[in-house]
């Protein structure tokens, strides 16, 4: 074919070839062979908090992986924004179509009470899934363990046994899939309830961690972001440990794990204390600039409050401990970090802070809350604490299952047309919440109705709180996403993306088929786009 050239071009085309044979080789030799994912979530982070974290500190942990990572500004998290769904999405791929989780505190029309152990009478309970379930000690100081006579029942072939979280869960996760591929395992949590991460064969996790954040009835460390990011430092150590080839406590381990990662709470403690440490129980909250101080942001741009700085420091701190351990392992050209959130929080703008009290008590407030059919309908999900009678439940969302689903159109109906008093900005029920999700008429988890409140409002009377998650505002839902290794060059990608990508991302990443997660294929989720491999 070079017949036709000339001596001399035909050399110069020959060099070209090479040229570009080298680059080619070159840019797929540049293409790193990751080994190991380090998936951080840092509850309450916004796509917000990072960029101006970054700008205001050039030499953070959260800069480096920034400057060899794509930054996706414009990510968010799928169906309602609560701590569970959220979650499930990073690991599972889905939403709550597809995991069946709303709320750590949910209903599910098949189960019975934790007292039921015949599982006899009507089905229809609540699904407790908090710090509640805990196996506590007689002072109140949970063992990090789950206790089984807590757990909501079902019958199972005839018996009837207690639900654990992971059994809960309708689709499997990472970690399961990372596992029988022979990979290892890890994650730290902050409750025992995420046992849920294990995924229904209950074996996903081969290393979970779960220091209990808030002791029911006892000890809440989240009353302080000084305590918070002291029960935040336990998880990090588990994690260098495990960079080090260890287990969580420091025994004998299997090596650098194939999966592993943890969840931060300081950031979101910080956001949503109204005063930081204010009844005195953290004893190790004594620095005089944060005792006492308000929470939250300055003002609508997003400026933190010294409480909240705080939160993001220690965070960005113990992920350049990360960046530190990895390296001296010579792991870290070897592994996808990638650091994003469960959920957002909302409001970041203070004068939008609205608290009127809880939605059912709003409800009964009406002049005819008495004897209005819908009003009485939610008095009854509300008041009904077990049994087939449903359930309210509230923070800046309020998702409502109905004992008598018939009377799901009347009950939107009467919420529309007093949206004023309740402060409700869309109420989502029938074919439009059907929309998003699946049928609450055929599927046993799904709540009726679904009611998002006015911006700022947080269907509470609590004085220890300005911010909360759930719903589906923008800051519920926009969260920050760095996807990082050293080999990446810094990219900034404004593509609107879903955290629940990143699930099928980093199993690509590791050479794992994505669709070996079920709700990859159920939700037809894509991986995140932009990245190098």
């Amino acid at each position: 074919m070079l017949n036709h050239f000339s001596p001399l071009t035909k050399l110069m085309l020959l060099g070209l070839f090479v040229q570009l044979s080298a680059c080619i080789a070159t840019a797929q030799n540049s293409r790193p062979t990751i080994q190991h994912v380090l998936l951080i979530s840092v509850d309450g982070l916004h796509a917000l908090d990072i960029a101006r974290y970054i700008e205001a500190h050039p030499g953070s942990a959260l800069a480096e992986l920034s400057r060899h990572g794509v930054t996706f500004s414009n990510a968010y998290t799928p169906g309602n924004s609560d701590s569970f769904p959220g979650l499930l999405a990073l690991v599972t791929g889905g939403s709550p179509i597809s995991t069946g989780l709303f709320y750590d505190v949910s209903y599910d029309r098949t189960l019975f009470d934790p007292t039921n152990a015949l599982c006899v009478g009507t089905a229809g309970n609540r699904m407790v899934f908090d710090e509640s379930i805990d196996l506590y000690q007689a002072n109140n100081v949970s063992l990090n363990v789950l206790d089984p006579t807590k757990l909501p029942r079902r019958l199972v072939r005839g018996k009837c046994v207690p639900l654990y979280p992971h059994s809960a869960l309708e689709t499997n996760t990472i970690f399961e899939v990372v596992r029988a591929a022979g990979g290892h395992t890890a994650w730290a949590d902050k409750h025992p309830a995420y046992d849920l991460v294990n995924g229904p064969s209950g074996t996903g996790v081969e290393d979970l961690y779960t220091p209990e954040l808030t002791n029911f009835n006892g000890f809440d460390a989240t009353g302080s972001v000084v305590c918070t990011a002291a029960n935040d430092q336990k998880k990090v150590q588990a994690i260098i440990n495990q960079i080090h080839g260890l287990r969580h406590d420091g025994s004998a381990g299997p090596g650098v794990p194939t999966v592993f990662g943890m969840n931060f709470q300081a950031v979101s403690v910080g956001q949503k204390l109204a005063i930081d440490n204010k009844d005195g129980s953290c004893s190790t909250d004594t620095d005089p600039t944060l005792n006492g101080q308000p929470g939250g942001y300055k003002d609508g741009s997003g400026t933190p409050s010294d409480v909240l700085a705080f939160g993001l420091e220690k965070t960005d701190e113990s992920l350049g401990k990360m960046i530190q351990a990895l390296k001296e392992q010579d792991a870290y050209d070897s592994t996808l970090f990638i650091v994003s959130a469960k959920h957002g929080q909302s409001p970041i703008n203070p004068v939008k802070v609205n608290k009127p009290g809880h939605f059912a008590d709003l409800v009964a407030a009406l002049p005819d809350a008495g004897t209005n059919p819908a009003a009485i309908a939610i008095a009854n999900a509300n008041n009904c604490s077990t049994g087939a009678c449903g359930l309210v439940q509230d923070d800046d969302v309020a998702l409502i299952w109905l004992q008598d689903q018939s009377q799901t159109a009347a009950v939107a109906a009467y919420l529309n047309a007093n949206a004023g008093p309740l402060f409700v900005e869309e109420v989502l029920a029938g074919a439009e919440l059907e929309l998003r999700f699946n049928n609450p008429l055929t599927d046993n988890r799904t709540p009726d109705i679904i009611v998002q409140p006015a911006y700022g409002t947080i269907y509470t009377g609590s004085t220890k709180k300005n911010a909360e998650h759930g719903g589906f505002s923008f800051g519920d839902t926009n969260v920050g996403l760095i996807v990082s290794n050293p080999a990446f060059p810094a990219r900034l990608l404004k593509t609107p993306v879903a955290t629940s990508q990143v699930a099928p991302t980093l199993l690509h990443a590791l050479g794992i088929d994505p669709k070996q997660l079920k709700a990859v294929r159920q939700e037809n989720t894509e991986e995140l786009p932009g990245l190098p491999f």
